[in-house]
């Protein structure tokens, strides 16, 4: 099933300190090249919270810090999304962490619950360290439940 009979524009907005997280970003935005939407990929430091409002749809990537803690550099975006309520925008959130921490991927988990209250969150998804050619198809997913729960809303 084609999901991009409309151009939807998508924002990958990351932060990445080990460059894990960034490789599955960049990994994502191959997968949504190859789809008929206006796709902008964007590191924390270059994403302006003011364009959130430009978006449909918008996945978040973010490593965990501490204590499954959501990285400094990521707490104004998360601040801007509990502020608001915006059912019509679509998110989905994504990280990559380290199972032998009791909290994995625990910033994940944390905008999840947050967004699932404050927009229409579509997915989540959680990668060991580094993204593997298993975690390839687990992308795809993520990439189609997104665009496919943005259309719904569009």
């Amino acid at each position: 099933m084609d999901l991009t009979n409309c151009k939807l524009s998508v924002a990958i907005v990351y932060a990445s300190v080990s460059g894990n997280t960034k490789e599955l970003a960049e990994e994502l935005y191959q997968i949504l090249l190859g789809k008929s939407v206006n796709i902008s990929i964007y590191s924390i430091n270059e994403f302006s919270l003011t364009d959130l409002s430009k978006f449909k749809a918008v996945a978040i990537g973010t490593y965990t810090w501490g204590n499954g803690d959501i990285p400094r550099e990521m707490r104004h975006l998360y601040q801007a999304f509990e502020s608001i309520t915006r059912k019509d925008i679509t998110t989905a959130v994504f990280g990559t962490g380290d199972s032998c921490y009791p909290m994995f991927c625990g910033a994940v988990d944390q905008f999840r619950d947050m967004l699932y209250v404050h927009t229409n969150l579509a997915a989540t998804l959680k990668v060991e360290l580094l993204p593997q050619e298993q975690d390839i198809k687990r992308c795809r997913k993520f990439v189609e439940v997104l665009l496919l729960r943005a259309k719904m809303e569009n």
